[in-house]
């Protein structure tokens, strides 16, 4: 949303009772575009204030560098696990803890029960958790000994430390804590992280303060406040007017602009790739089921434009992985028919040869959320320029799952953060397993690709079985070189997910990827 003289002052009420933890030299504060937390247990986080929290009060077996994803299985570092070995099929993982780890408020020492108590909760269907089919591959997780947890897994998994251990749910919690507290560790929780709980305030934030016996040592500054103003105005306000170090940004073209514009003393990390926006094409509805007519909307949009618009924050898209992901396709790597550069000309004579020189009409919905809105609106004035008019309706976030889920819409935007695991968003996108239903069952493969015209099921199974990570990654290339030529689904951009951060705080490294929430062990207020 723009950010003017006008809106800021209309927002100065509703931040006058911020606590002004930013002017304490001890504490840190970061404001998020979210509501209230409903629960800090991270097998059940959503997304916003309670997933920052949690990377700070939980830690993972194995961690990538701060501030980037492991592309490889090579990048990834010890952290609970020292060390940790893989057997050639790739279906059998090792992990070796480390000894004399700490958990918060006196729960005693990490061993290889809690791990197995974490994972068992994941695999188990009776257990409701979050994101159970990151885990679904794992059939067993056991403890050889005190220090050793093993994981056997259904099929082959040469990035398992990326795929399931390196992920929300896969932070560790203490077994006797959980047991203890019940219902009440959802907002009293546990972990070994560099930050323990002090209080969940509904009305202001998390409290957080330093886990002196942290393995790594305790963290830097010892008070951390994680709040949340869903309004972007108002969570701006709070930044420029020195209550808060760091916020949420919105993403939107031209907000960093206007930031710097307000504010010299500010600063940004973003995610690159961030969430990755596709356009899925519904292949039950006509004219979508004839490829010229798909063809026409490639060649009508112009990604680029699209990313520009977005500045340092936008990133083009050729396939469905982002090019900094193994996996992905480029420009250079494409046959010449399958770059699909923006060709206005070309695509209104495949319409017209598909019968429509006189245009169509297209109805779909998307949500209101910022990026979504902001992004079809561009595609719907670039594909009007075309003789394409997407009859849209924008609608409320939730509404617009429920009816995508419904299968009730015709181009479908999806915007979707994952990690670098090059079989993730084809596997969710294109399988026919997650095909769209319209009882709300099914998942989220709103083209009925594979279903309504044959896919790329059996390129998907040959990679999941593929235990080298190196041949994994050449099939996903297959995959997506077909889906260029079939276009059930469409690439569009990437969009970095940024922090605005006062200068005056020092992350103690700096942020080129990763999820939408990053470590705070090493970050500080400089003096």
């Amino acid at each position: 949303m723009p950010i003017t003289r006008r809106s800021l002052l209309a927002a100065a009420a509703s931040t006058a009772a911020l606590p002004a933890m930013a002017q304490d030299s001890r504490g840190l504060s970061i404001a998020l575009s979210a509501r209230a937390p409903v629960t800090l247990n991270p097998q059940l986080t959503t997304l916003g204030a309670d997933n920052w929290a949690c990377r700070q009060i939980f830690d993972t077996l194995v961690v990538p560098e701060d501030g980037t994803f492991a592309i490889t299985p090579a990048d990834f570092r010890p952290a609970l696990a020292e060390r940790w070995e893989s057997s050639p099929d790739a279906k059998t993982w090792t992990f070796h803890l480390r000894k004399g780890v700490a958990f918060q408020k006196d729960q005693g020492e990490l061993t290889a029960e809690d791990v197995v108590f974490t994972f068992a909760r994941q695999i188990d269907p009776s257990v409701v958790t979050s994101a159970k089919v990151l885990y679904a591959n794992i059939a067993e997780v056991t403890a050889p000994d005190p220090l050793t947890v093993q994981f056997r897994l259904k099929r082959p998994d040469p990035l398992f430390c990326g795929s399931s251990i390196y992920t929300m749910g896969g932070n560790i919690l203490s077994k006797k804590a959980f047991q203890e507290r019940g219902e009440k560790f959802a907002l009293d929780p546990v972990g070994t992280g560099p930050y323990a709980v002090d209080r969940v305030d509904m009305a202001k934030g998390i409290t957080l303060s330093g886990h002196k016996g942290h393995f790594r040592g305790p963290p830097a500054t010892n008070d951390l406040r994680v709040l949340y103003i869903l309004d972007t105005t108002a969570r701006t306000l709070a930044f420029l007017s020195g209550q808060i170090d760091m916020i949420e940004g919105a993403r939107t073209p031209g907000w960093m602009d206007s930031i710097r514009r307000r504010a010299a003393f500010a600063v940004f990390d973003g995610t690159k790739p961030g969430s990755v926006n596709t356009l899925q094409i519904n292949l039950t509805r006509k004219p979508l089921d004839d490829l010229r007519v798909r063809q026409a909307i490639r060649l009508g949009i112009d990604s680029k434009a699209i990313a520009d618009a977005y500045g340092e924050m936008g990133g083009q898209l050729f396939g469905l992985n982002p090019t900094q992901f193994a996996g992905s396709v480029s420009d250079k790597d494409l046959p010449p028919e399958l770059r699909y550069a923006y060709d206005p000309d070309r695509a209104k004579k495949l319409l017209a040869d598909a019968g429509f020189a006189g245009g169509l009409a297209i109805p779909c919905f998307t949500s209101q959320r910022e990026d979504y809105a902001a992004i079809m609106l561009m595609v719907q004035e670039q594909l009007r320029k075309i003789g394409i008019n997407l009859d849209m309706k924008i609608v409320d976030h939730t509404t617009m799952q429920n009816d995508n889920r419904k299968d009730l819409n015709a181009l479908a935007l999806l915007s979707s953060s994952y990690p670098p695991v090059p079989t993730q968003v084809i596997l969710e996108q294109l399988a026919s397993v997650a095909e769209v239903k319209p009882d709300g069952s099914g998942g989220t493969n709103y083209s009925h690709y594979g279903v309504a015209m044959p896919g790329v099921d059996k390129l998907i199974q040959q990679a999941l079985d593929e235990p080298d990570f190196a041949r994994r990654v050449a099939l996903c290339q297959e995959v997506e070189r077909q889906v260029l030529r079939d276009l059930p689904d469409i690439g569009i951009i990437t969009l970095s997910y940024v922090i605005a951060r006062n200068k005056r705080v020092d992350l103690g490294y700096n942020v080129k990827s990763g999820y939408a929430y990053w470590p705070l062990r090493t970050a500080k207020i400089k003096a």
